[in-house]
Order: C-alpha cells, then sequence, then structure tokens
C-alpha cells in the first residue's frame, strides 16, 4: 500500500489530512501543557495546605505536637508536601519530555510538510507548462493546416481558369506550396511537444507524485508514532512516581499506626500534673452553737479579729484546696508589695524632704483588716478592682524561680533552664579551650599572632563561665528545693492521708510565721489568705471590666527608684507622675504613669500633691 499509486490524483485531500494531522499533534501537545499547569497547581495547593496547618515556631501550637496523635498529623502534612514534590516532578517531566520535544517536532513537522508539497506544487507546474505548449503546438498545427488547405485550393482554382495570368497561377502555386510547409512544421513541433507531453506526464504520475506521496506517509507515519510514543511517556511519567507517592502514603500509614493513647494519656499527665495532694474531707460547721462557730477554710470571715486566734482546721483539709485556687491572687490584689519599702538613699534626708512622709516603721495591717474594709467600704472595690488591673498588668512576665508554678510544672521548667544553662557552660568551655589552644599555637609561632591579644577574650569567657555556674547553681538550688518537697510516688497515699494531719496544729498556731505552700513556693502568711483565696476566683470575673482608679493628685520623685519586684514601678528623680491611692500605712504609695503603667514606690521617694477635692483624698501633717 502506498499513497503514490493508491492516491496519485488526491494531491488536495492529503494536503488538508496532513495539516489536520499537525492539528492533532498541536491540540495534544496543549493538553499536556494544560496537564502540567494542573499538576503545579495542584502540588502548590497541597504545599499550602501542608504550610497553613504546620505548627508556628516558638508557639503553644509546637508544644501540641509532642502528643503522638499530633505527632501523626505532622508527619501527615511532611509526606503530603512530599506527596506535592511528586506532582512537581511529574510537571516538570511532561514539560521536558513531551511539551518540549513535540513543540520542536511540530516545527520540524512543518518544515517537512511544506518541503514535500513544494515539489508536488512544482511537478504540477511543470506538468501544466508541457500541457499549455501541448496545445499551442496543437492549435498552431490546426491552423497551418486549415491554412495550407486553402491556398491548395486557391491554387486550384487559378490554374483551372483561363482567364488567369500565368503569373498568378505561378504566385498561387508558391503560396501553396508555402503553406503545406508550414503544416509540416507545425506538425513536427506538435509531435514533438506531444511526446515530450507524453513523457512527462509519465514522469509526473509514476515517478514524481509516487516519490513525493511515498514521503508524505512516512513523514505522516512518523507523526503518529511520535504521538504513541508521547501517550506511552505520559503513562510512564505518572508510573515512575507511583512507588514514591506510595512511600508517602506508606508514611502516612506508619505514623497512624505509631498513635499511642497511653502515650498521649501519660503526657497529658506531665504537662498539668501540679504535685499538690488531693484536698481532704471538709470539717462538719456546727452552726447550733452560734458563739462557738467553727471557721473552716472555706469561711469568708476571720475569727482572729474577735480576738480568737484558735482555727479549726481539718487535718486532711489544710492546705489542700490548692488544685483549685490561683494561688496569691486574691493576695496580690488586696496587699501592697511584700517587701517593706526600700529606704531612701543616704545622700538626702527624707526628713528634709517637704511633705515627704517617712517610710512607716509599723507593721503590715492584718489581712482580715484589710478583707473587712474591702467588704464594707464601697470606694474600697473600684481601689481593689483598679489595682487588680494595674497588678496583672506588671505580673505578666514569669518570676525567675517559676513559683507561680505548681511543683510538679516548677520542677520541670527548672530541670529545663538547668539543662539550658549546662549547654550554655559547655559551650563557652569549649570555646574557651578553642582560645587556649590558639594561645598555646601563638605562643609557638609568634609570627602567627600576638598571643597577649587572647588574653581579654579568654578572661571575658571564663568569667561568662562563671557567672553561668552560679546562675546553674541558684536554679539547681531551687530544683533540689522543690524536689525535696515532692512527695515520692510510692508514698502518695501515705503522705495523703497523714501528711498535713501532722502539720495542721503547729501551723495555725503559728499563723504570723513565714509559712509555705504545697509546691515550697508561696511564703505569705498563709494563714490569712486560706481564708480569702476561695474569694479570689469569684472576683475574677466580676472585677474585668472594670475602669481604672481617678487620680486624687500627683507627685514628683525625690530618688531614683529601681521596681524589680512585682507590683512596683521604676521611677526617675525628678518625674511627675499622678496618685491613685495614698499610703495605706505600709510605706508604699499607688501611682500612675500613663493608662498602662502602674504600680507602687516607697511613700519616702516622692513628694506628694493630693487633691483636697478627690474623693478619699487626706492631707499629709
Amino acid at each position: 500500500m502506498s499513497w503514490g499509486t493508491e492516491l496519485w490524483d488526491q494531491f488536495d485531500n492529503l494536503e488538508k489530512h496532513t495539516q489536520w494531522g499537525i492539528d492533532i499533534l498541536e491540540k495534544y501537545i496543549k493538553f499536556v501543557k494544560e496537564r502540567t499547569e494542573i499538576e503545579l497547581n495542584y502540588a502548590k495547593q497541597l504545599r499550602n495546605l501542608s504550610k497553613k496547618y504546620q505548627p508556628k515556631k516558638n508557639s503553644k501550637e509546637e508544644e501540641e505536637y509532642r502528643y503522638t496523635a499530633c505527632k501523626a498529623f505532622l508527619s501527615t502534612l511532611n509526606e503530603m508536601n512530599d506527596y506535592a514534590g511528586q506532582h512537581e516532578v511529574i510537571s516538570e517531566n511532561m514539560t521536558s519530555q513531551i511539551t518540549v520535544e513535540l513543540a520542536r517536532y511540530v516545527q520540524e513537522l512543518k518544515q517537512e510538510r511544506k518541503s514535500h508539497f513544494h515539489d508536488g506544487r512544482k511537478a504540477q507546474q511543470q506538468i501544466e507548462t508541457c500541457w499549455k505548449q501541448l496545445e499551442s503546438s496543437k492549435r498552431r498545427f490546426e491552423r497551418d493546416c486549415r491554412e495550407a488547405d486553402r491556398a491548395q485550393q486557391y491554387f486550384e482554382k487559378m490554374d483551372a481558369d483561363i482567364n488567369v495570368t500565368k503569373a498568378d497561377v505561378e504566385k498561387a502555386r508558391q503560396q501553396a506550396q508555402t503553406r503545406h510547409q508550414m503544416a509540416d512544421d507545425s506538425k513536427a513541433d506538435y509531435s514533438s511537444y506531444l511526446q515530450k507531453f507524453n513523457h512527462e506526464q509519465h514522469e509526473y504520475y509514476h515517478t514524481h507524485i509516487p516519490n513525493i506521496f511515498q514521503k508524505i506517509q512516512e513523514m505522516e507515519e512518523r507523526r503518529i508514532v511520535r504521538i504513541g510514543e508521547s501517550v506511552k511517556t505520559y503513562a510512564e511519567l505518572d508510573r515512575q512516581v507511583i512507588p514514591i507517592i506510595g512511600k508517602c502514603l506508606d508514611g502516612i500509614v506508619k505514623a497512624a499506626e505509631s498513635i499511642d493513647p497511653k502515650n498521649d494519656s501519660q503526657l497529658v499527665v506531665e504537662a498539668y500534673k501540679s504535685g499538690f495532694e488531693p484536698p481532704g474531707d471538709i470539717e462538719f460547721e456546727d452552726y447550733t452553737q452560734p458563739m462557738k462557730r467553727t471557721v473552716s477554710d472555706n469561711s469568708l470571715s476571720n475569727s482572729r479579729g474577735d480576738g480568737k486566734p484558735e482555727l479549726k482546721f481539718g487535718g486532711k483539709s489544710k492546705g489542700k484546696l490548692w488544685p483549685f485556687i490561683k494561688k496569691n491572687k486574691l493576695m496580690s490584689l488586696l496587699t501592697s508589695p511584700h517587701q517593706p519599702p526600700p529606704p531612701p538613699p543616704a545622700s538626702a534626708s527624707p526628713s528634709a524632704v517637704p511633705n515627704g512622709p517617712q517610710s512607716p516603721k509599723q507593721q503590715k495591717e492584718p489581712l482580715s483588716h484589710r478583707f473587712n474594709e474591702f467588704m464594707t467600704s464601697k470606694p474600697k472595690i473600684h481601689c481593689f478592682r483598679s489595682l487588680k488591673r494595674g497588678l496583672s498588668l506588671k505580673l505578666g512576665a514569669t518570676p525567675e524561680d517559676f513559683s507561680n508554678l505548681p511543683p510538679e510544672q516548677r520542677r520541670k521548667k527548672l530541670q529545663q533552664k538547668v539543662d539550658e544553662l549546662n549547654k550554655e557552660i559547655q559551650k563557652e568551655m569549649d570555646q574557651r579551650d578553642a582560645i587556649t589552644k590558639m594561645k598555646d599555637v601563638y605562643l609557638k609561632n609568634p609570627q602567627m599572632g600576638d598571643p597577649a591579644s587572647l588574653d581579654h577574650k579568654l578572661a571575658e569567657v571564663s568569667q561568662n563561665i562563671e557567672k553561668l555556674r552560679l546562675e546553674a547553681q541558684k536554679f539547681e538550688a531551687w530544683l533540689a528545693e522543690v524536689e525535696g518537697r515532692l512527695p515520692a510516688r510510692s508514698e502518695q497515699s501515705r503522705r495523703q492521708s497523714g501528711l498535713y494531719d501532722t502539720q495542721s496544729a503547729p501551723a495555725v498556731n503559728n499563723c504570723a510565721q513565714d509559712r509555705e505552700s504545697p509546691d515550697g513556693s508561696y511564703t505569705e502568711e498563709q494563714s490569712q489568705e486560706s481564708e480569702v483565696k476561695v474569694l479570689a476566683t469569684d472576683f475574677d470575673d466580676e472585677f474585668d471590666d472594670e475602669e481604672p482608679l481617678p487620680a486624687i493628685g500627683t507627685c514628683k520623685a525625690l530618688y531614683t527608684f529601681e521596681g524589680q519586684n512585682e507590683g512596683t514601678i521604676s521611677v526617675v528623680e525628678g518625674e511627675t507622675l499622678y496618685v491613685i491611692e495614698e499610703d495605706k500605712g505600709d510605706g508604699w504609695t499607688r501611682i500612675r504613669r500613663n493608662e498602662d503603667e502602674e504600680g507602687y514606690v516607697p511613700t519616702s521617694y516622692v513628694e506628694v500633691y493630693l487633691d483636697k477635692n478627690a474623693k478619699g483624698a487626706k492631707t499629709y501633717i
């Protein structure tokens, strides 16, 4: 089967068919190109999806991925990222191996097709030229034959006429001969052109056209084969990434199988375990004897205000409400900073300050008095609310010893801090060793450097190591203190039943002495705090949205004060600030710099100017 013999007369149809084949190839190229764009967009969307749900660094989310279920989810995100990478590989391979190659091939195919059909048209033009020459010679031969016949008839007529002169007859004879000669010449030309045309026509239909059509057929078959190869490559490129995609899916399955609910439950215990003992039973309060009413841990009043120091705490209930109470919250709201105010600088005497009251020496008034004042005085509630707001702004930072955390969590934080300091110490020691080795090299080879130039750096590193060691010792001491106070796991049940029973009586009798919470971090008068801790959570939500306390005057800082303790505020000498709460007799005055900065400063450090018209203001004498 050959297009040259079977389709010798279908030049135009073959031209249309080959153009259609190129269009099909270009359509396939466009299809693959759109597929690559889809793969790229899909990969991009998968990557964005994986990135969207990745935990943010240095955030609480990152801590949540300790759990096996979260780790499995994180592994799924990572595998999906690799999965997206395989779709990018598909897109890149299809672009390089199919789209680019076929686009180049199409250009070559168009040039080859153009060349073949140009040769075909050239052969057609040549045969058409031969045909025109044949037709022209044929018409000339026909015309010359007619002229020769007419000339012969005219000669015969003149020769038969007796009236015609002999000269005219001779002239007619010569004319007839000339015409016959021209007819013979035209006949010869016609015969020559006819032979030439037949030869050209034979060559055209049996040689030129078959060869051209055969080349076109081969070109078309190569195009078809190339499309088949491209389709096969299209499938192979997909099949190549299937093993890697399968590994990604296997990784997801493996991550799912690694989920351990027991381990997650243990992590929850480690993350939130406070280390406190469960609370014991609450003592029965006998209301049938109103004169000898027993005050329990959750009572809201204090019988010590009536001069009755004995507080009847149950052995198991004493101090065991810690897990359910926000520690030190109400105490930090009802009292000024725990430490007594520092004396003013020695360079100036507080007595020389006009209107500047001395730091009082009297003891801090009992918590019960402040609480009773808070319960009975309406303006005090407002003070309490703004005080709570102000202190919450200042107390946002975590204490250095993590004393705001439960025992177990505090131990973990301290252990983590100790480990970090040990790593820093090791790093500094490695640096010191490196500097020491470099100094030795300089000593042996002075031309490489001056050994004395490293002394300053070596001293600085040694100083840093000493500082870090002191810091580590401090945290290790806190850690040892916490670990010494934490009950052993095997002794929890025994300590739960007997620990607080042995401490309850002396603890109540010595309520004025330094007391500690079960985590060893609270050293305020716990017998006073225990009476109002239950109330702390009740006041939290109630006072959150109160307005700031209005200013009752102004003050000028006489000395610079660095507020390093909780609830205090730093001031600079000569600075003017607002007074929002005067000295309550504990040597501290509450001031405000702006809406977000307020706290306590020693009264002897400021010169106070109270507004006489302000509510609750009084004049220092």
